[in-house]
């Protein structure tokens, strides 16, 4: 046997070579970079054929050498073939065993102190950075941990996180307490992580700046187990974590903004009798921002408080009377308040897209305007207070001293008109059963969003949920919060509407109108009036004017 320089690109390969299947891209690339910083530290195996040199053994080495564009390469060339080489290609490839992990870890940690850099071995075994920096936390494990999972006692990544990230002292004491007693072979590492665990606050919920940093000491690690292309840095400095959050709330309110107190669960609790939000915010809406104790990361919460209702009668001068009447066991109703609110919302926000963007002929844009009249915030007088809204659509169409004669002027003004008019919000300015007839003939339920959310599935109750889920082949769970999770899972993906929310009238609330119209025509027979259809009674007016009408008018103008 004999060592020699040759030129990789003059041997010939093994047609009995034993490895058939090419090795990966990657594989090759990290050949290939590796033999670059380090060269070929074991030559390949070759014997004569003729003139020729065929490899015996090395054809991955010589295939790397290749790529990486060497002149020559060192080979050691055996006799002429005696039979074996088979044998000797085969184990090769088989009689090998690859370098544990622990022992990786500590030989790159090694590395660093024979003046390797940490970008010089990530070229040289063709790992990002970001890996050699993680094996080397890896390796100032306790050395006793270590010991242990090189015995193939490994814990899972997200243990060895944990237990990399505590301190040397730390990792030394718990192991005092939780190493293996005689006869065990192995560890509870879940204990042992739990013991060394701290809570982390990460740099990606931070609303706050340098400067806040600096203020208050925080320092940031940063995750290495985590995918490289975030911002995965972290602190355990919880509380000027969260001092710091504070203050910038503090300092970038919104004119409208206050900070909410926090309630017993950690999330923000809204003032008695607030309205919370769930569609698009208004102008003359609140906006409440708190620091989330689970995470630090800053929520916000659009709300409104609902106007005093002008007090009327007798009873309500004198705060009612001395009597008080005691009230039948109620049950909880299928939705609650809340639901009703967020469903209210869901349904404004999705009439006033159907109003934009869906087609509507003329007919059916004429009946809707006749049947927004009747809407239960509608007041008509022959003189009174008219909004600036309706005022600056009729200019649109009357400008000059003539009624337009553009057919789509009319027509877009006739939208944000509805638009204007109808709202589906319970309360004080709710349309009623009209916002609800205009939304169906337009189709407006296709822009209702998913409702499988935790927030509005618990407002239901407990059966109205079981109904939901059973409809979509969920199981009921023991408690309804499991429930609701199992729900939320099976429709991920989807849009979930609950039946309840769409704009179509139930056959019981067609039934309840027609009553109360019939009623209502009852009373006016004296008067000279007919009154025919849904209910056309008058919620409330608002004679010195609204400012929400005010904020729609910049919306729609």
């Amino acid at each position: 046997m004999e060592l020699r320089h040759v030129d990789p690109r003059n041997l010939k390969p093994n047609p009995s070579n034993p490895r058939r299947i090419a090795p990966s891209e990657h594989a090759d690339r990290q050949m290939i970079a590796n033999i670059k910083a380090t060269g070929i530290t074991q030559p390949p195996v070759v014997r004569p054929d003729g003139d020729d040199l065929v490899i015996v053994a090395g054809h991955g080495r010589v295939r790397a050498a290749i790529g990486a564009g060497f002149e020559q390469i060192i080979v050691l060339v055996r006799g002429p073939d005696d039979g074996a080489d088979n044998l000797r290609a085969l184990s090769e490839n088989v009689v090998r065993v690859q370098m544990g992990p622990v022992d990786q870890w500590r030989t790159i940690e090694a590395l660093t102190s024979d003046n390797w850099t940490e970008e010089a071995i990530g070229d040289a075994l063709a790992l990002p950075v970001r890996t050699i920096k993680k094996l080397r936390l890896l390796a100032h494990i306790h050395p006793e941990m270590l010991d242990q999972i090189a015995k193939g006692d490994m814990p899972q990544e997200s243990l060895l996180r944990t237990i990399a990230a505590a301190g040397a002292d730390e990792q030394a004491s718990v192991w005092k307490k939780r190493k293996p007693k005689k006869g065990e072979e192995t560890v509870i590492w879940h204990e042992v992580a739990r013991a060394l665990d701290k809570r982390r606050i990460y740099a990606k919920n931070a609303k706050f700046g340098p400067d806040e940093e600096q203020a208050f000491g925080i320092v940031w690690e940063d995750d290495l187990f985590e995918q490289g292309d975030q911002d995965n840095r972290y602190t355990t400095q919880v509380e000027a974590f969260f001092a710091a959050q504070a203050a910038w709330v503090e300092a970038n309110l919104p004119k409208n903004g206050v900070i909410l107190q926090i309630d017993e669960y950690g999330q923000g609790k809204l003032p008695p009798k607030a309205e919370r939000n769930w569609g698009q915010p208004r102008k003359s809406d609140t906006i409440g921002r708190y620091v989330d104790t689970r995470d630090g990361s800053v929520k916000e919460i659009v709300y409104r408080l609902p106007k005093e209702e002008p007090k009327k009668g007798k009873n309500a001068a004198s705060g009612g009377t001395s009597e008080t009447l005691s009230e039948p066991t109620r049950t909880r109703p299928e939705i609650t308040q809340k639901g009703l609110a967020i469903i209210g919302d869901f349904r404004t926000d999705a009439l006033v897209r159907a109003l934009v963007e869906n087609e509507i002929d003329d007919f059916t844009l004429l009946s809707l305007l006749v049947v927004a009249f009747a809407a239960d915030n509608v007041d008509v007088k022959a003189s009174g207070y008219s909004s600036p809204m309706r005022r600056g659509l009729a200019h649109r169409l009357a400008n000059e001293g003539r009624i337009t004669q553009d057919a789509a002027l009319v027509r877009k003004a006739a939208r944000d008109m509805l638009a204007h008019v109808l709202n589906c919000r319970p309360g004080y300015h709710s349309s009623g059963a009209a916002a609800r007839l205009v939304g169906d003939a337009i189709g407006a339920d296709a822009h209702l969003p998913n409702m499988a959310t935790d927030d509005f599935l618990s407002s239901l109750s407990k059966a109205a949920l079981e109904k939901a889920a059973a409809q979509h082949s969920v199981l009921p769970r023991p408690r309804a919060k499991e429930t609701r999770a199992a729900l939320i899972d099976q429709l991920a993906g989807a849009t979930f509407v609950l039946p309840a929310a769409r704009f179509a009238l139930s056959e019981e609330e067609i039934a309840n109108q027609l009553a109360r119209a019939a009623e209502r025509a009852e009373e006016d027979e004296g008067e000279g009036q007919n009154v025919d259809g849904f209910d056309t009674e008058i919620g409330a007016t608002d004679e010195d004017g609204d400012p929400e009408e005010d904020q729609q008018a910049e919306e729609f103008a």
